[in-house]
Protein backbone atom coordinates (compact mmCIF):
# COMPACT_ATOMS: atom_id res chain seq x y z
CA UNK A 1 0.00 0.00 0.00
CA UNK A 2 1.21 3.54 -0.67
CA UNK A 3 2.51 5.12 2.02
CA UNK A 4 0.01 8.56 1.85
CA UNK A 5 -2.73 6.76 1.30
CA UNK A 6 -1.66 4.50 4.96
CA UNK A 7 -1.40 7.90 6.08
CA UNK A 8 -4.66 9.08 5.02
CA UNK A 9 -6.34 5.95 6.14
CA UNK A 10 -4.82 6.28 9.03
CA UNK A 11 -5.67 9.94 9.69
CA UNK A 12 -8.98 9.40 8.80
CA UNK A 13 -9.97 6.14 10.94
CA UNK A 14 -10.55 8.35 14.32
CA UNK A 15 -12.40 10.96 12.03
CA UNK A 16 -14.72 8.09 10.86
CA UNK A 17 -15.29 6.87 14.13
CA UNK A 18 -16.28 10.28 15.60
CA UNK A 19 -18.87 11.09 12.79
CA UNK A 20 -20.77 7.52 13.03
CA UNK A 21 -22.49 8.51 16.37
CA UNK A 22 -22.93 11.97 15.48
CA UNK A 23 -24.46 11.05 11.61
CA UNK A 24 -26.68 7.99 13.53
CA UNK A 25 -28.67 10.81 15.72
CA UNK A 26 -29.24 12.46 11.96
CA UNK A 27 -30.95 9.54 10.58
CA UNK A 28 -33.26 9.49 13.35
CA UNK A 29 -33.90 12.96 13.19
CA UNK A 30 -34.19 12.25 8.98
CA UNK A 31 -36.60 9.50 9.54
CA UNK A 32 -38.80 11.03 12.29
CA UNK A 33 -39.26 14.09 10.13
CA UNK A 34 -40.55 12.04 7.20
CA UNK A 35 -37.93 11.01 4.97
CA UNK A 36 -37.33 7.35 4.23
CA UNK A 37 -34.52 5.78 5.29
CA UNK A 38 -32.84 5.57 1.79
CA UNK A 39 -33.14 9.37 1.44
CA UNK A 40 -31.51 10.20 4.23
CA UNK A 41 -28.39 8.13 3.62
CA UNK A 42 -28.39 9.46 -0.09
CA UNK A 43 -28.44 13.05 1.73
CA UNK A 44 -25.77 12.28 3.93
CA UNK A 45 -23.32 10.72 1.48
CA UNK A 46 -24.13 13.02 -1.11
CA UNK A 47 -22.94 16.41 1.54
CA UNK A 48 -21.25 15.22 4.48
CA UNK A 49 -21.84 18.46 6.81
CA UNK A 50 -23.14 18.51 9.93
CA UNK A 51 -24.31 21.87 10.73
CA UNK A 52 -25.85 22.10 7.14
CA UNK A 53 -27.69 18.93 7.35
CA UNK A 54 -29.41 19.89 10.48
CA UNK A 55 -30.48 23.07 9.45
CA UNK A 56 -31.49 21.72 5.80
CA UNK A 57 -33.61 19.06 7.34
CA UNK A 58 -35.36 21.61 9.61
CA UNK A 59 -35.93 23.57 6.94
CA UNK A 60 -37.28 20.76 5.18
CA UNK A 61 -39.39 19.73 7.67
CA UNK A 62 -41.00 23.07 8.76
CA UNK A 63 -42.28 23.48 4.78
CA UNK A 64 -39.42 26.21 4.09
CA UNK A 65 -38.86 27.20 0.34
CA UNK A 66 -35.88 26.86 -1.98
CA UNK A 67 -34.39 30.30 -1.47
CA UNK A 68 -34.44 30.00 2.30
CA UNK A 69 -32.81 26.78 2.02
CA UNK A 70 -30.28 28.06 -0.50
CA UNK A 71 -29.24 31.12 1.42
CA UNK A 72 -28.94 28.77 4.66
CA UNK A 73 -26.80 26.34 3.34
CA UNK A 74 -24.33 29.40 1.78
CA UNK A 75 -24.10 30.75 5.17
CA UNK A 76 -23.52 27.81 7.23
CA UNK A 77 -21.20 26.22 4.35
CA UNK A 78 -19.43 29.20 3.28
CA UNK A 79 -16.05 28.23 5.79
CA UNK A 80 -15.94 25.07 3.46
CA UNK A 81 -14.77 27.21 0.78
CA UNK A 82 -12.17 28.90 2.73
CA UNK A 83 -10.75 25.41 3.54
CA UNK A 84 -10.64 24.43 0.36
CA UNK A 85 -8.86 27.23 -0.97
CA UNK A 86 -6.06 26.90 1.72
CA UNK A 87 -6.07 23.30 1.56
CA UNK A 88 -5.43 23.45 -2.87
CA UNK A 89 -2.24 25.73 -1.89
CA UNK A 90 -0.81 22.28 -0.36
CA UNK A 91 -1.93 20.09 -3.11
CA UNK A 92 0.98 18.48 -4.94
CA UNK A 93 1.42 18.15 -8.81
CA UNK A 94 -0.59 14.61 -8.52
CA UNK A 95 -3.68 16.70 -8.06
CA UNK A 96 -4.50 18.76 -11.17
CA UNK A 97 -7.47 18.99 -13.95
CA UNK A 98 -10.55 16.87 -12.69
CA UNK A 99 -8.72 15.86 -9.18
CA UNK A 100 -8.49 19.36 -8.56
CA UNK A 101 -12.16 20.09 -9.61
CA UNK A 102 -12.97 17.68 -7.22
CA UNK A 103 -10.84 18.38 -4.52
CA UNK A 104 -13.31 20.33 -2.21
CA UNK A 105 -15.58 17.55 -1.86
CA UNK A 106 -15.62 15.97 1.43
CA UNK A 107 -13.71 18.93 3.27
CA UNK A 108 -14.39 19.42 6.77
CA UNK A 109 -13.61 20.74 9.66
CA UNK A 110 -11.82 17.53 11.13
CA UNK A 111 -10.39 16.39 7.95
CA UNK A 112 -9.17 20.08 6.93
CA UNK A 113 -7.97 20.53 10.37
CA UNK A 114 -5.53 16.89 9.74
CA UNK A 115 -4.65 17.59 5.87
CA UNK A 116 -3.59 21.32 6.64
CA UNK A 117 -1.28 20.04 9.50
CA UNK A 118 0.79 18.53 6.64
CA UNK A 119 3.46 20.30 4.69
CA UNK A 120 1.57 19.34 0.85
CA UNK A 121 -1.29 16.65 0.08
CA UNK A 122 -0.80 14.01 -2.39
CA UNK A 123 -3.79 12.41 -4.00
CA UNK A 124 -3.20 9.02 -2.41
CA UNK A 125 -3.23 10.83 0.83
CA UNK A 126 -6.22 13.11 0.06
CA UNK A 127 -8.23 9.75 -0.91
CA UNK A 128 -6.84 8.23 2.56
CA UNK A 129 -8.11 11.00 4.82
CA UNK A 130 -11.89 11.22 3.62
CA UNK A 131 -12.83 8.17 2.46
CA UNK A 132 -13.35 6.55 6.14
CA UNK A 133 -14.97 10.09 7.05
CA UNK A 134 -17.48 9.02 4.46
CA UNK A 135 -18.29 5.50 5.00
CA UNK A 136 -18.73 6.30 8.92
CA UNK A 137 -21.27 9.31 8.32
CA UNK A 138 -23.00 7.64 5.48
CA UNK A 139 -23.44 4.10 7.62
CA UNK A 140 -24.33 5.95 11.16
CA UNK A 141 -27.17 7.94 9.01
CA UNK A 142 -27.76 4.34 7.92
CA UNK A 143 -28.15 2.76 11.17
CA UNK A 144 -29.58 5.68 12.82
CA UNK A 145 -32.28 5.65 10.48
CA UNK A 146 -33.03 2.03 10.80
CA UNK A 147 -32.49 1.31 14.32
CA UNK A 148 -32.40 4.44 15.85
CA UNK A 149 -36.29 4.21 17.52
CA UNK A 150 -34.96 1.05 20.00
CA UNK A 151 -32.24 2.99 21.42
CA UNK A 152 -32.68 4.83 24.88
CA UNK A 153 -32.58 8.84 24.36
CA UNK A 154 -29.69 8.27 27.31
CA UNK A 155 -27.21 7.14 24.78
CA UNK A 156 -28.20 9.26 21.98
CA UNK A 157 -27.84 12.50 23.57
CA UNK A 158 -24.36 10.97 24.59
CA UNK A 159 -23.36 10.06 21.15
CA UNK A 160 -24.14 13.57 20.20
CA UNK A 161 -21.12 14.91 22.49
CA UNK A 162 -18.46 12.87 20.21
CA UNK A 163 -18.00 15.08 17.52
CA UNK A 164 -17.40 17.69 20.03
CA UNK A 165 -14.35 15.24 21.73
CA UNK A 166 -12.86 14.51 18.50
CA UNK A 167 -12.62 17.89 16.88
CA UNK A 168 -10.56 18.59 20.27
CA UNK A 169 -8.40 15.67 20.16
CA UNK A 170 -7.52 16.21 16.64
CA UNK A 171 -6.29 20.21 17.57
CA UNK A 172 -4.89 19.72 20.61
CA UNK A 173 -1.88 18.03 19.52
CA UNK A 174 -0.87 20.27 16.54
CA UNK A 175 -1.66 23.29 19.68
CA UNK A 176 0.94 21.85 21.61
CA UNK A 177 3.68 21.92 18.83
CA UNK A 178 2.60 25.06 17.64
CA UNK A 179 2.32 28.62 19.67
CA UNK A 180 0.24 30.31 16.98
CA UNK A 181 -1.92 27.13 16.14
CA UNK A 182 -2.53 27.63 20.24
CA UNK A 183 -3.45 30.96 20.24
CA UNK A 184 -5.44 31.43 17.37
CA UNK A 185 -7.31 28.53 18.71
CA UNK A 186 -7.94 30.48 22.23
CA UNK A 187 -8.62 33.37 20.22
CA UNK A 188 -11.53 31.79 17.50
CA UNK A 189 -12.97 30.07 21.09
CA UNK A 190 -13.39 33.39 23.09
CA UNK A 191 -14.51 35.50 19.94
CA UNK A 192 -17.27 32.35 19.91
CA UNK A 193 -18.06 33.10 23.35
CA UNK A 194 -18.57 36.71 23.00
CA UNK A 195 -20.19 36.65 19.79
CA UNK A 196 -22.86 33.98 20.75
CA UNK A 197 -23.58 35.40 24.90
CA UNK A 198 -23.21 39.08 24.24
CA UNK A 199 -25.89 39.37 21.79
CA UNK A 200 -28.42 37.00 24.60
CA UNK A 201 -26.81 39.09 27.75
CA UNK A 202 -27.05 43.33 26.13
CA UNK A 203 -30.26 43.84 24.39
CA UNK A 204 -28.88 46.41 22.36
CA UNK A 205 -26.87 43.97 20.48
CA UNK A 206 -29.60 41.45 19.87
CA UNK A 207 -29.92 42.52 16.35
CA UNK A 208 -26.68 41.76 15.51
CA UNK A 209 -26.47 38.38 16.40
CA UNK A 210 -25.07 36.08 13.91
CA UNK A 211 -26.11 32.44 13.20
CA UNK A 212 -24.03 29.64 13.99
CA UNK A 213 -22.35 29.36 10.54
CA UNK A 214 -21.74 32.47 9.78
CA UNK A 215 -19.66 32.77 13.54
CA UNK A 216 -17.79 29.97 12.56
CA UNK A 217 -16.65 31.77 9.83
CA UNK A 218 -16.06 35.23 11.20
CA UNK A 219 -14.40 33.89 14.33
CA UNK A 220 -12.20 31.13 11.87
CA UNK A 221 -11.33 34.59 9.34
CA UNK A 222 -10.24 37.21 12.38
CA UNK A 223 -8.21 34.82 14.32
CA UNK A 224 -6.36 33.49 11.68
CA UNK A 225 -5.77 37.05 9.90
CA UNK A 226 -4.71 37.78 13.67
CA UNK A 227 -1.53 35.06 13.89
CA UNK A 228 -1.40 35.88 10.51
CA UNK A 229 0.06 39.54 11.18
CA UNK A 230 1.04 38.48 14.37
CA UNK A 231 3.23 35.35 13.44
CA UNK A 232 3.86 36.03 9.37
CA UNK A 233 5.35 32.55 7.52
CA UNK A 234 8.48 33.47 6.36
CA UNK A 235 8.69 33.09 2.64
CA UNK A 236 11.56 30.72 1.53
CA UNK A 237 14.18 32.04 -0.72
CA UNK A 238 16.70 30.25 -2.99
CA UNK A 239 20.16 31.28 -3.03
Amino acid sequence: MNNDLREGLRDGLPIGLGYFPVSFAFGILAVSGGLTWWQGTLLSLLNLTSAGQFAGLGIMTAGGGLMEMAVSQVVINLRYSLMSITLSQKADESIRGLRRFLFPYNVTDEIFGVSSARPSVSYRYWQGVRILPVVGWTLGTLFGALLGSVLPQNLLNAMGAMLYAMFIAIVVPVARKSRPVLLASLLAIALSCLGTFLPQAVPALAAFKLSSGMLVIVCAVVSSLVMALLFPVKEETNE
